[in-house]
């Protein structure tokens, strides 16, 4: 039955207003700890990402033609910064560097390669082709009608790789600056993901 509000007793007044600001405080107090769960929720994403992109995968996009056609310029890659912790550098591997001196530019400090040449082998740029140990190289990433430039044999030192862009004619890598430090290498680019209509692994 419906009693009149100026029916309440005083202590039934009291209890009334007591129970309503009760639930007003458990509103603003829920509100409050909702904003706490958004707050540790975004946090915990943002270190999550920075512990990604500094220790795992970071992306990179293409600066240059001289990955042409595996890449072309303004594609972006996915790069696993974990790979050589775990295992060695394999021939074919498509690689971010960071510039060797006199190759870095303001705009342009890590470098994309493949890498064709390992520690202790002898690499040569022989007839547009490369030899490894005086043999040919099958390179079955690379078009067919791809001339490599010709350079005179040089073998690679230990710690060190011999990388050459996919480009071999417009393209400053190995020839130019030598053999690179492994310890220099970033990572292995694993995958294109930009444009999105040309996603593949690399």
């Amino acid at each position: 039955m419906h009693v009149p509000a100026e029916d309440l007793t005083p202590a039934a007044a009291e209890e009334t207003g007591a129970e309503a600001t009760g639930k007003k405080g458990k509103k603003k107090g829920s509100r409050k700890k909702q904003g706490y769960e958004w707050l540790v929720l975004v946090a915990a994403s943002l270190a999550v990402a920075l512990f990604v992109r500094g220790f795992l995968i970071q992306a990179f996009y293409i600066p240059s033609e001289s990955m042409v056609p595996t890449l072309v310029k303004n594609d972006r890659v996915l790069v696993n910064k974990l790979s050589y912790k775990l295992h060695d550098v394999h021939r074919g591997d498509v690689v971010v560097f960071t510039a060797p001196p006199g190759a870095a530019t303001a705009q342009v400090k890590d470098l994309i390669k493949r890498v064709v040449g390992l520690p202790g082998e002898t690499i040569e740029g022989r007839n547009g082709s490369i030899f490894i140990n005086s043999k040919p190289l099958d390179e079955p990433y690379l078009p067919p009608d791809v001339r490599s430039r010709d350079f005179p044999p040089e073998k690679v030192p230990p710690d060190r790789v011999w990388v050459l862009g996919d480009n071999r004619q417009d393209s400053r890598d190995s020839t130019f600056f030598k053999s690179i430090d492994e310890h220099s290498i970033v990572g292995r680019a694993f995958v294109k993901i930009w444009p999105l209509n040309d996603l593949s692994l690399l």
